[in-house]
């Protein structure tokens, strides 16, 4: 046999993948053979798209709004983007800051792109979202994580983050309300952090805040909300998990004055733009109604109750309550089991689809990631399947 002698760029074995999408494609393998699986592993809501943004983004089509649209998105969304956060946090952002983007990841990317390199360092959050570390690794910085622990409720420590950074360091990333945790940092923490910052003039943060509406205890804090770092912040926002449009894949960026134009020619270079339709669902679920974000936030937050109370009557696993976004985070120590075991038999042999905490870096061992956007009676036969598992082994 020949052996190839092609030669690729060895940054694609830097890339890492996100395990929920392999534990996904494998509860549906299951399915598909006649298994009866329950999803606690995806995290994405089970709510359709409200029928007010379908209806604009159909509209959009039968309008003739078929071709390229600006690549820094369609300047009335932009516009809506940014009264939206007026309204919201009392923050004005000129759209000229303000780029609408296929999703949340290519902010991440642009992001270690733009900051990251051979020679700098980038800090995120472990247990974190899996692309961070991804992204940073691609861009061929070094990746430096910072522990959410649960002693602290899965808050970050800005004085252990503050302590990491050095003269190589570029951009840190920070995620409030969490995934995978479901941990909010206080509003405490973040004034530290940002007055600490006033000593590394060199730092960039990049604030992930995907799900800065999907809250239990309390309200999110947006980094748009410190004007004194405003010349070094990025905000990663959109409608995926706010409005149920997950698939549409619709985010926005809010850059620095002084990057927004490289942001803009990786869009130019990578995407081009965003699809037109999408751009009017997106201004449409921001323009319009939102009860709907209402409705699904009080049945997130009586889900996630429901998950707690039902998880930490199972001997051998404890969970903190979450606080926001829509997972649940246990801790699965006392069980004796690591947690990639855990994850592969719950799926495997009873049927339940969550997600190993070693899929979020090296402190989730000894953890799990449930998600609550299932159903109630979906998730209370969960956790009776759980028990059986447990009490079998």
């Amino acid at each position: 046999m020949m052996t190839s002698s092609i030669s690729l760029n060895p940054a694609n074995d830097r890339l890492g993948t996100e395990s929920a999408f392999t534990v996904l494609a494998r509860a549906t393998e299951l399915a598909q053979t006649g298994h009866d699986i329950i999803n606690l592993g995806i995290g994405q809501p089970d709510f359709p798209t409200p029928s007010h943004i379908t209806e604009a983004a159909i509209k959009a089509i039968t309008d003739g709004h078929h071709g390229y649209t600006p690549s820094m998105g369609l300047p009335i969304l932009r516009e809506a983007v940014s009264a939206d956060i007026q309204m919201r946090y009392g923050a004005s952002i000129p759209i000229s800051q303000i780029q609408i983007m296929p999703g949340g990841k290519p902010t991440m990317f642009f992001a270690c792109l733009i900051y990251g390199g051979a020679g700098h360092e980038i800090l995120y959050p472990d247990p974190g979202f899996p692309i961070y570390a991804s992204a940073v690794n691609y861009s061929g910085a070094t990746p430096v994580p910072y522990g959410l622990v649960e002693e602290k409720g899965y808050a970050f420590d800005a004085d252990e983050v503050l302590s990491k950074i050095t003269p190589k360091t570029r951009l840190i990333i920070i995620n409030s309300p969490a995934n995978p945790t479901g941990g909010i940092t206080p509003k405490s923490e973040l004034d530290k952090l940002v007055a600490g910052l006033a000593q590394f003039p060199h730092v960039t943060v990049l604030s992930d805040e995907i799900y800065d509406r999907l809250t239990f205890d309390g309200e999110a804090v947006s980094l748009v909300s410190y004007p004194e770092i405003a010349d070094r912040t990025i905000i990663l926002n959109g409608w995926s998990k706010t409005y149920a449009m997950t698939g549409w894949r619709a985010g926005y960026a809010i850059w620095p004055t002084s990057v927004v134009d490289y942001a803009d020619r990786l869009a130019v270079n990578i995407h081009s733009c965003v699809n037109a339709p999408t751009q009017f669902a997106a201004l449409a679920a921001t323009t319009g109604p939102q009860d709907c974000v209402d409705d699904m936030r009080h049945a997130f937050t009586r889900r996630a109750k429901l998950i707690h109370d039902r998880l930490n009557q199972l001997d051998g696993i404890s969970c903190p309550a979450p606080k926001g976004a829509f997972y649940a985070f246990a801790n699965i120590t006392g069980t004796g089991m690591a947690s990639r075991d855990f994850q592969n038999i719950a799926l495997e042999s009873y049927g339940i689809a969550l997600i190993s905490g070693t899929s979020f870096g090296d402190l989730g061992e000894g953890y799990v990631r449930f998600s609550c956007a299932n159903s109630d009676d979906a998730i209370s036969t969960a956790m009776d399947r759980l028990a059986d598992m447990l009490k079998n082994r």
